[in-house]
């Protein structure tokens, strides 16, 4: 989309807004170098606290033993040809 002007971002604001409500993304220039973007309103995300789920999920012991015949497998060398 080729940027609009400010003051006719000032002039038709109203009809601006219901376009980015559209899916569109409007960019504002002054002096035709783009200094702004007008874009949908997205609430923010809650902050995530690190550890919140301690004592509520356990990970099993072997979690990082990989059976060697996965593991040829992923490297291919289980006697067939890689796709």
């Amino acid at each position: 989309m080729e940027p609009i002007n400010i003051y006719d971002a000032k002039t038709h604001l109203s009809k601006l807004v219901d376009r980015v409500q559209e899916g569109e993304e409007v960019v504002i220039a002054r002096h035709g170098k783009p200094v702004a973007r007008l874009i949908p309103y997205a609430p923010r995300r809650e902050h995530r606290t690190l550890g919140a789920w301690s004592g509520q999920i356990w990970i099993a012991p072997d979690f990082d033993d990989t059976p060697d015949e996965v593991i040829r497998s992923f490297e291919g060398s289980d006697g067939e040809e890689p796709a």
